[in-house]
């Protein structure tokens, strides 16, 4: 791969060459350093990374079957090297129906398929009286149910509701067993997000959607959030959040990072879709419910990016906020950049940063 090649030191203008031992791996950047608007060649980005992924294609996540290789596929198409599958709030049976598809898909890689590294369990330990597009079947967490969960798929990241009886003490206990613990679908306080906090909570779910706003009386858990957290995952669709309180967060969280919380609407026409067990609908560019609550997105990860540049940031910001930082914050140190010994996964895109190739694990995915 040749062109302005973003490292973790800079732009360099050069090629991307892979290990002959290890092919799906990135053997050296050769090169110099150059500013990439003092030529016209292409833009080679680190591969993006979701941490929120509930479908794509027409399929849901929830499906179970083969849903998780075809909604890898597609988001792999629009950049998407390595992802989170996304379950909703349902029934047990559900869950695992979910969690026995997705564990498979972990453990194997199609071809052009984006790297499933494990599950975001959404629900159902979030608060029933902000569920925003979920289905009602909100309850309280149990570390023997994550540990079965676990068990089935790997649990890396799980959103809490923490003012629920009893969930304080669970995220303490997730977070010891190595789990991302994000706060969402809460109705909690300014004092609930920092005590989270400070039992083990790492970020919040899509920052401002299903959650307490800020008023500069009572803080609420946006506040929690912008006063004291490193991380939260953020939904620049451009219809979840005003670029405005886009651009608050990124003042105020120094790893922002961005998800798409696509849905099976992604990548499809106008319609009626399934997520979870809720009917949603796509229309005017959006998803939502009969009522005409959000439902998830659209979005795809290229057009995050895109949009993120269109409010201001430069590529390399907006760069760290679409793979980098979702890497560091999931603890994936091969990922998310590009330099020797660091999985090839990459993006290039040309000069309107629209996609022209993807590269996963060294292998090239057919678009």
């Amino acid at each position: 791969m040749k062109g302005n090649i973003l490292t973790p030191g800079g732009w360099i203008r050069g090629e991307i060459r892979l290990a002959d031992a290890e092919p799906n791996t990135i053997a050296a950047i050769d090169g110099q350093a150059a500013d990439p608007s003092s030529n016209g060649d292409d833009y080679i980005l680190p591969g993006f990374i979701d941490l929120h992924v509930h479908g794509g294609a027409g399929r849901d996540m929830m499906e179970g079957g083969d849903a998780p290789h075809v909604i890898a596929r597609l988001h792999a198409k629009h950049g998407t090297t390595s992802l989170l599958a996304t379950t909703m709030t349902a029934p047990v049976e559900d869950i695992e129906r979910a969690l026995a598809a997705i564990g498979g898909a972990c453990k194997e890689r199609g071809k052009d398929e984006a790297r499933i590294l494990g599950v975001h369990l959404e629900g159902p330990y979030i608060n029933s009286g902000k569920l925003g597009a979920q289905p009602p079947f909100a309850r309280e967490a149990s570390m023997i149910e994550v540990n079965r969960f676990n068990g089935q798929a790997p649990m890396r990241l799980i959103t809490v509701a923490p003012e629920v009886d009893g969930h304080l003490a669970l995220v303490r206990q997730m977070a010891d067993a190595g789990i991302r613990v994000q706060i969402g679908h809460t109705t909690g306080s300014y004092e609930d997000g920092v005590k989270a906090l400070e039992n083990g909570a790492a970020g919040f779910t899509h920052l401002f959607n299903a959650m307490p706003g800020l008023h500069h009386r009572e803080p609420g858990m946006a506040g929690a959030a912008l006063a004291h957290a490193q991380y939260a995952e953020i939904i620049p669709d451009l219809l979840h959040v005003h670029p405005g309180a886009i651009r608050v967060a990124l003042r105020s969280i120094p790893k922002l990072f961005c998800v798409t919380d696509s849905t099976a609407a992604a990548g499809m026409p106008d319609g009626q879709y399934m997520l979870g067990r809720q009917v949603v609908h796509k229309c005017m560019g959006g998803v939502r419910l009969a009522d005409g609550t959000l439902a998830g997105s659209t979005l795809t990860m290229d057009q995050a990016l895109r949009n993120l540049v269109s409010i201001g940031l430069s590529i390399e910001d907006a760069s760290r906020r679409v793979s980098t930082n979702a890497a560091d914050y999931l603890g994936e140190t091969r990922r998310g950049r590009l330099a020797p010994g660091c999985f090839a996964d990459l993006v290039v895109l040309d000069r309107n940063l629209c996609i022209k190739a993807v590269c996963i694990e060294g292998e090239l995915c057919e678009l």
